[in-house]
C-alpha cells in the first residue's frame, strides 16, 4: 500500500536525482544524460478524461489522436463526465472518429467508473502492481496502457513500459547496440536501474529522438 496521502513524486527533481543515481550505476546513462540533457516531466492530471485519451490513442497517430479526441471532447460538451459519455449514442460516438472496438472500450470505462468497478480515488494508495491490475481490468486497457497512467498520472518512480518499441529505440542508443533490443533484453538491462526506471524510460524516449547519439 501507498498509503493514502501518496504523493506524485516523478518531478523534475526527482528525474534529475535518479539519472544521477543510474549513471552512477551505469556509464552508458551517464553519457547519455551528457549528451541530451535530463528529460522533462510528463505529468498528465488523474480521472476519466486522461483516461479516454488513452483509449482514444491507440494505433492510431499522435495528430489523429488528438483530432478525434477534440471531437469526442465537442460531442461531451460542458459535461465530461462517465454518466454523459453513457448517454451519446453510438453513431456520434463513430462521428466522432472512434472505431466500433474503441467505443466499446470508452463505454466499458464510463460504465467502470459510473459503478464503482474502477475507483479512480483509490488508484493513489495503491502499489504499482495492483494500481495496474485496476486498470486492466477494464476492457480495452492492456499493460502498456497501465504503465503510462502510473507513470505520468500517478508520478510513480520504478515502472519500465518493456513492450514500448520507442523506448527500445532509445534504449539502444543508450547502450550502443547494434539492434534494438527485444522486450525481455530491455527489461534485463534496466533491472539493474531500480528503483529508477521511470526516469530512465523518460531518458531513453528522449534519445530516441535525438540526434546527439
Amino acid at each position: 500500500m501507498m498509503g493514502p496521502m501518496a504523493r506524485y513524486r516523478l518531478t523534475e527533481r526527482h528525474i534529475r536525482t535518479a539519472l544521477d543515481a543510474a549513471g552512477a550505476v551505469d556509464a552508458d546513462v551517464a553519457r547519455a544524460v551528457a549528451a541530451v540533457g535530463y528529460p522533462e516531466p510528463r505529468r498528465r492530471p488523474q480521472g476519466f478524461e486522461t483516461l479516454l485519451r488513452v483509449i482514444v490513442g491507440q494505433q492510431v497517430s499522435i495528430h489523429a489522436a488528438a483530432s478525434i479526441y477534440g471531437r469526442l471532447m465537442d460531442a461531451l460538451g460542458e459535461d465530461r463526465s462517465p454518466a454523459r459519455l453513457l448517454r451519446l449514442r453510438e453513431t456520434t460516438l463513430k462521428k466522432a472518429g472512434l472505431s466500433r472496438p474503441k467505443v466499446r472500450y470508452a463505454r466499458e470505462l464510463s460504465r467502470a467508473l459510473v459503478d464503482g468497478t474502477l475507483d479512480l480515488e483509490a488508484l493513489p494508495t495503491l502499489g504499482d502492481e495492483d494500481a495496474m491490475a485496476q486498470i486492466q481490468a477494464v476492457p480495452g486497457f492492456g499493460l502498456w496502457s497501465a504503465q503510462i497512467y502510473v507513470m505520468f498520472s500517478l508520478g510513480r518512480t520504478d515502472v519500465w513500459p518493456k513492450a514500448d518499441v520507442g523506448l527500445l529505440n532509445g534504449l539502444q542508443k543508450i547502450k550502443r547496440l547494434q539492434e534494438r533490443p527485444s522486450p525481455a533484453e530491455g527489461d534485463a538491462l534496466v533491472e539493474v536501474l531500480r528503483p529508477h526506471r521511470s526516469a530512465v524510460a523518460l531518458l531513453a524516449w528522449k534519445c530516441a529522438h535525438s540526434p546527439a547519439l
